[in-house]
């Protein structure tokens, strides 16, 4: 587990995560400087107790075990001991390929301990510093620059020689190559000696025989130039693994250290590199071993970098072992904290601190660009820091690869955004600073020598798009600007730097100065508290795009699609074995007409082929004609961006078929579906989501298809739509071809210009996408694609089974001379069941009543179609109704109660329901009404003719609701109230015509009395049916003459006249509808000039039938002037024989003066139809006045 330095427990493996421990906090000097290191990896084994050496031990005689490993340090133990090859210039992308988790996130600082170390000293010390400084995201990469190995190599290769120039013109014109001293090395050699002296166990150093002077001279082996030369790469060196998979190389470069801390220094958190001894002994169970001459006393410089050595490894204690010219003097024991305060090395730590927060935050305020390496330099005894753009100053150069740092920091790029994109966890707002990383990283790269990580850059571009997520949420999750430190800019605008403090302008700088990005312009300002703040600015460009709108959305990932692709299909080589092709060039979208299409007869061979091929797909064959190798990198990731662009074109052809455009959406999905076609042919085992998108894809076309087929009337603009393709599209269709031109989807995806075809196509695209879910075994696992398909297709069977239906009915309305059903006909009877049978079964198996219910009244349609069919065709006169359309009827009646039955009940759906019965009461309304006006005399009797009408007119009134509130009621009154009246009339017709059995007569006189009460009692309540209800009154009128005809009584017979008077004045009202209509159409006639405009309107009354009413008026006139006359008549006599009362007298008057007026009226032929109905209105008036009796009163 992680723990703090020092203990002795084995630390875990690179990269590992555990909960790290508190480490130490200091308290020095009086200011509490907060100092917490965590050991996130170490091959070091627990400390070894040092061995305390006898005073005068020579430490010029090397020991018997030096530069030998050791049992108890392991393999790192020469690195331990300081006789390992010096710290590698990208030792800092070693440590961040291992703990990719920290970079960009939680980390400021990446880099070698000696690095760290020498910033801190920068005001203390006169020497030069040189250093590389990367940016990822908010973390730092620091590591050594060595100008002079640099130019060495610059002078053997050709290499550099742009830095050289630059270095030379700028900075230091006389330079010269400056060789290490002897003493240096003699130094080097007698610590390294020391440090295996003081290994303490068995096998103890002893010293060797004199003999041995070869190790005394010179540099100790591995410390020489060559060593240090060798561990630059060549300015562009990839090892070609790198080529196959660009996650299992880290560009050659390894984590050399012994130990990786998480130091977090006061707010800096900093990933650190320390090669530092440890050993155990004393009353800690940590101490660094150090070893001093006694003739040189300690300084600052010193005593700093042993304090951070500690810090950083979080050891308490330090022992220094004196020595004089090689032999040992004396040990001693210093704690940590005091080191600070020993003699000659006085310093505080305080502005240790402030120099380590003001250092980073110059940096972190100009190196502001990601993916540019910068050069922060101090050149030796100068008091000024500069801080140079390396990649703007390489990019003078023809070759971007001048610089060795390019790869590893755009390998590191790309391993960062990785690391974030397979976070599950992670949150959008990340999206920004992945997407800057991976356009950071392509901007290093070159296609022709890194297609993998370009292909893969550009592919997990296009995954940051979310392409099913909701419209609304395009903006809600990503704001515009940023709020953390992970939001910093790819492209940095041009302003100054400052702060209230100082300015980091370079405006005044000395001319040759003016390449450095920012100056310190004396190493002394670093020690004042906050001289520079970190004035990083968060800028918008980072954050993620804001799309305005799913078509600009799917474009960004079809853009980044394509250059993953073109980057894919540059890496496979080419052999000859494609045909020439201009991407520039459209790829037809094939445009078939009905004349070629051949029908749905050729359509069920194409969809038969793509089944067949969608089972060889299960089997695993597959195939490339551009020679990509099954299972290798071009051949994975061709895979997923194909299939990426497939996604993309199904979200944009869907969105099309929101804004109804058909022409655009029926396009986009067949550019998804030849996605999806190659993917098949590359593919050798499909994965079940593949197979659900398929069908997901099939399913929209469907749509598409249906919707195309029912606005036929657009059909040049969905054209137009159809054939637009965008130069992007022809492109990624031409990378598809080069793989595959197999069309299994072509039958799916043409525009026709026939109906029956298009209905046909969207019927299969349903039933591919069926069988898929089928054969696959998919239904289970995805029961709302399942629902959603048999839904479809129960819908797209009903459309067919409706086209037909139509036909049928055209074909049947054009068909005038023959009287037999002709053979089109018939078929296209059969196509429409069959259709709507099939589409039943459909909605039944997913337990949907409601739309299976509509389904089965469509088949009832059909029957009643099939039913007027067969109607004779002689005329009306040998018309009988006959047994074929009673059987049809029949038919029909059955499927709306099967409907009935499939709701249950009206609250299921009450639309539904209520039309249901309303088709259920037409269809019973008129095989009734066919019955009664064309009785089947020649094959049933007169009685049971008439049973048979009255029993479908009474089950014609059960399912026709006249009390429920809604748009159809008043249809439903209508109905009612005309049933009433045909039964009432047939009652009628029978009692005139029977002779003989009374009961049966007074049967019939009580029903059709109380028939035509129910039906005034309707066409009472309706606006619009005066003639209706003045036919029914005037033929309650005859039946009461009727009666009155067989009475023999006087006082009966009067008793039955006042009954049929008093019928016609209860026709007041409807007379005043009709006087209400006429004065309008008068009103209207009266403002038109024209005559001839006069005449049309007259003649074309839309709410009065004037023939109609002249008709009636007649018989109204004839029948009340009969029935005025026979009333005067037996008053009259009545009067002569017993003496009348006073209400028979005055009746005797107004009926004598009523008839009066209506003889002299009807005399009067000159009289208009606006006149004659006021006139009958008055007479109406005088024979009852204030009675009431108009439609639409009680």
């Amino acid at each position: 587990m992680e723990e703090p330095c020092g203990a002795g427990a084995p630390a875990p493996l690179r990269g590992d995560a555990e909960e790290p421990k508190q480490g130490s906090v200091l308290f020095l000097g009086g200011n509490e400087v907060k100092s917490c290191a965590v050991v996130k990896y170490s091959s070091a084994p627990p400390q070894a107790a040092f061995a305390r050496l006898q005073e005068k031990t020579d430490l010029k005689l090397p020991p018997a075990n030096w530069l030998r490993e050791s049992a108890k340090l392991g393999p790192a133990g020469t690195t331990i001991l300081g006789n390992s090859k010096k710290s590698k210039p990208f030792s800092s992308f070693g440590m961040a390929y291992d703990f990719i988790d920290s970079v960009g996130n939680d980390v400021d600082v990446v880099s070698d301990s000696e690095n760290i170390k020498k910033l801190l000293k920068i005001p203390y010390s006169k020497s030069h510093v040189s250093m590389a400084v990367h940016r990822i995201g908010r973390t730092l990469l620091l590591d050594e620059l060595d100008i002079q190995e640099l130019f060495m190599r610059s002078s053997q290769t050709g290499d550099w020689t742009w830095l050289k120039e630059f270095y030379q013109r700028l900075i230091d014109q006389k330079w010269q190559r400056k060789k290490k001293s002897k003493e240096h090395w003699y130094q080097k050699a007698i610590l390294s000696k020391f440090l295996y002296y003081s290994i303490n166990g068995d096998g103890a150093a002893q010293p060797v025989p004199s003999t041995s002077k070869q190790h005394q001279e010179g540099p100790v082996a591995g410390e020489g130039d060559e060593a240090g030369r060798a561990s630059w790469p060549a300015p562009f060196e990839m090892p070609s693994s790198l080529s196959e998979d660009p996650g299992a190389s880290n560009q050659g470069l390894k984590n050399d250290f012994v130990r990786n801390i998480l130091w977090t220094f006061e707010d800096i958190h900093m990933l650190v590199g320390s090669n530092m001894p440890i050993f155990g002994g004393g009353r800690y169970p940590a101490v660094s071993l150090r070893l001093r001459d006694n003739n040189k006393p300690i300084n600052v410089l010193t005593g700093i970098d042993y304090w951070l050595d500690n810090l950083i490894c979080n050891v308490p204690e330090l022992v220094m072992c004196f020595h004089v010219n090689g032999i040992v003097q004396k040990y001693e024991m210093i704690k940590t904290e005091d080191i600070p305060n020993l003699e000659n090395s006085n310093f505080s730590t305080k502005v240790i601190k402030d120099i380590a927060q003001n250092i980073l935050s110059f940096l972190k305020s100009n190196c502001t660009k990601e993916g540019h390496t910068y050069w922060l330099f101090k050149a030796s005894g100068s008091d000024i820091v500069k801080l140079y753009d390396l990649t703007t100053l390489c990019e003078e150069t023809e070759d971007k690869y001048q610089n060795p740092f390019t790869m590893p920091v755009a390998i590191l790029l790309y391993k960062v955004a990785c690391n974030m994109m397979l976070k599950k966890n992670q949150n959008k707002k990340h999206y920004g600073t992945i997407r800057t990383l991976l356009l950071n990283c392509l901007k290093l790269l070159d296609n022709g020598r890194h297609p993998q990580i370009i292909a893969s850059a550009n592919y997990m571009l296009s995954e940051l798009f979310q392409l099913d997520e909701p419209k609304k949420e395009d903006s809600a999750d990503f704001p515009i600007n940023g709020n953390s430190d992970e939001s910093y800019s790819e492209e940095e605008e041009e302003m100054p730097d400052s702060d209230e403090n100082g300015s980091y302008s370079n405006s005044s700088d000395p001319p040759d100065d003016n390449k450095a990005v920012a100056i310190i312009k004396s190493v002394g300002e670093l020690s004042v508290p906050e001289k520079y703040k970190s004035v990083h600015r968060i800028r918008p460009s980072c954050a993620f795009p804001v799309c305005h709108g799913t078509e600009e959305r799917c474009r960004l990932v079809l853009n980044h699609v394509l250059e993953g692709l073109k980057s894919v299909d540059s890496s496979v080589k080419k052999e000859g074995d494609l045909p020439a092709a201009d991407p520039s060039t459209p790829i037809p979208l094939k445009y078939e007409d009905e004349s070629t299409s051949g029908g749905p007869e050729s359509l069920e061979k194409q969809m038969a082929l793509f089944l067949d091929k969608m089972g060889s797909f299960q089997k695993g064959k597959h195939s490339s004609q551009s020679g990509m190798i099954p299972g290798s990198w071009q051949y994975k990731m061709k895979l997923q961006l194909i299939l990426k662009s497939s996604r993309a074109y199904y979200v944009l052809s869907d969105a099309a078929m929101v804004l109804q455009k058909y022409g655009r959406a029926l396009r986009y999905i067949k550019l998804a579906l030849q996605c999806h076609d190659t993917y098949c042919c590359l593919c050798g085992s499909m994965l079940p989501e593949v197979l659900v998108f398929l069908c997901q894809c099939l399913t929209l076309c469907g749509d598409i298809q249906l919707m195309l087929a029912q606005n036929a009337n657009n059909r040049a603009a969905y054209l137009e739509e159809y054939n637009y393709q965008t130069k992007e599209d022809q492109e990624i269709l031409h990378s598809l071809h080069r793989e595959s031109r197999c069309q299994v989807f072509a039958w799916a995806t043409d525009l026709s210009t026939d109906l029956e075809y298009q209905l046909s196509v969207s019927c299969k695209c349903y039933e591919a996408a069926y069988e898929i879910l089928l054969f696959s075994n998919l239904k289970s696992q995805n029961p709302e694609q399942h629902i959603q398909v048999l839904k479809r297709m129960g819908n797209i069977r009903n459309e067919i089974g409706v086209f037909y239906m139509n036909q049928a009915a055209a074909v049947q309305t054009e068909r005038v001379v023959s009287k037999n059903v002709s053979t089109t006909e018939q078929q296209l009877w059969k196509k429409s069941f069959s259709c709507f049978e099939e589409g039943i079964q459909n909605f039944e198996s997913i337990d949907d009543a409601t739309n299976a219910a509509l389904l089965l009244c469509n088949t009832g349609r059909l029957m009643r179609i099939c039913a007027q069919a067969h109607c004779a065709a002689e005329g009306d006169f040998k018309r009988e109704f006959s047994p074929e359309e009673a059987l049809y009827y029949n038919k029909a009646i059955d499927y709306y109660l099967k409907a009935l039955r499939s709701l249950g009940k009206r609250d299921v759906h009450p639309a539904v329901w209520d039309s249901v019965n309303w088709e259920l009461s037409t269809t019973y309304f008129t095989m009734a009404t066919l019955q009664q006006d064309y009785a089947p005399l020649s094959r049933k009797a007169q009685e049971q003719i008439e049973k048979e009408v009255s029993e479908a007119m009474m089950k014609s009134l059960k399912y026709c609701d006249v009390d429920t509130v809604s748009e159809r009621q008043p249809l439903c009154q209508y109905r009612a109230a005309t049933i009433h009246h045909r039964l009432a009339s047939m009652y009628h017709s029978c009692l005139r015509n029977q002779v003989g059995d009374e009961h049966l007569r007074k049967q019939h006189r009580v029903l059709a009395d109380l028939h035509y009460s129910k039906a005034v009692r309707l066409f009472q309540l309706l606006k619009d049916a005066p003639c209706e209800f003045l036919r029914v009154q005037l033929e309650r009128v005859a039946f009461a003459e009727f009666q009155m005809a067989s009475q023999n009584s006087s006082a009966g017979k009067l008793k039955t006249l006042s009954g049929a008077l008093d019928i016609m004045t209860k026709t007041k009202g409807a007379f005043q509808l009709i006087r209400t209509e006429l004065v309008a159409e008068n009103e209207q006639i009266s403002k038109d000039k024209s005559p001839a405009e006069s005449v049309s309107v007259n003649d074309s009354s839309a709410g009065l039938n004037k023939e109609e009413v002249l008709k009636l008026l007649g018989i109204f006139e004839s029948r009340m002037s009969f029935l005025l006359l026979q009333s005067i008549k037996l008053l009259t006599s009545s009067k002569k024989k017993i003496g009348g009362s006073n209400e028979e007298e005055a009746a005797l008057r107004t009926n004598k003066q009523v008839y009066s007026l209506l003889l002299r009226a009807t005399a009067n032929k000159g009289l208009s139809l606006l006149e004659r109905t006021e006139l009958l209105l008055s007479l109406l008036e005088q024979l009852a006045p204030g009675s009431e009796g108009s439609p639409g009163t009680q």
